[in-house]
């Protein structure tokens, strides 16, 4: 916190309005990393909005721990997450879509619906209030969630590819482009679940959700969850057949759901 606070490698500074900026355009910071050669295929420098989800979920974590025994620096965060809160709302919020913009800078902000916000309803502090957490899990839900993860892009988008294949340069250009992502199951289950309360009726729901997921485990390599799959039914996994954050993140979601 303090490193980003007074500006760190790869031009990842805090700004004026308390959000986390990154990057150039020759730069993939972000978990959408794909480029090749000088290629960036999913340019998110700027104010990436997962990033700053994170960043105000840090603040509040980091201002309860050190209450006790530094008063001063906890009052420091907790004002700083004020005021991330405040600029979240304005800057990320797209009140034509219901929904999170992808990523923000020098007054543009991208309108595609990516999975990536649902970080800002997932983790236990959130910016948004309860109605805009609603809106952003009913968006996730109706674009972007298939059997076996999220899709990295809409289906609508004009950029959208369903099939991961080709050459390598092909699979690149294509790996957050529509492609499946078997761990964003874990942040989208702990979503739904938030904003629900945790009732046993969200929990019943996201159980039969994991089913195909766990029926998985038999399929492309045994006990282990495929890195990514096919962004168009029948959602065919590619990538590596074992990826370990989405092995994780089904058993942190199994655990969330079980009885």
């Amino acid at each position: 916190v303090e490193a980003f606070l007074a500006g760190t490698k790869f031009n990842i500074h805090v700004d004026g309005d308390g959000l986390v900026a990154c990057g150039d355009a020759s730069t993939q910071l972000t978990w959408m990393d794909a480029k090749c050669g000088d290629t960036v295929f999913t340019p998110r420098h700027g104010k990436p909005v997962e990033i700053n989800a994170l960043w105000y979920n840090a603040l509040r974590l980091l201002s309860r721990r050190v209450s006790a025994y530094e008063p001063g620096r906890a009052s420091r965060y907790a004002d700083l997450a004020g005021k991330v809160e405040q600029a979240f709302r304005q800057v990320f919020w797209n009140e034509k879509c219901r929904c999170l913009y992808d990523v923000v800078r020098d007054g543009w902000a991208d309108p595609a619906v990516r999975p990536n916000q649902i970080l800002a309803v997932s983790l236990a502090d959130s910016p948004l209030d309860r109605e805009r957490q609603l809106a952003v899990v009913r968006v996730v839900q109706r674009e972007l969630l298939t059997p076996f993860g999220l899709r990295s892009l809409s289906p609508r988008h004009p950029s959208f590819h369903g099939e991961y294949r080709g050459t390598p340069f092909e699979r690149d250009s294509v790996y957050h482009q529509g492609t499946v992502w078997a761990w964003l199951m874990g942040p989208y289950v702990e979503a739904w679940l938030r904003v629900h309360d945790f009732s046993e009726s969200a929990r019943i729901e996201m159980r039969e959700l994991l089913l195909p997921l766990l029926q998985h485990l038999d399929d492309a390599g045994l006990g282990h969850v495929s890195e990514i799959f096919d962004g168009n039914p029948p959602h065919k996994p590619r990538g590596c057949f074992a990826q370990a954050w989405s092995t994780a993140e089904l058993l942190r979601a199994w655990r969330m759901v079980a009885n």
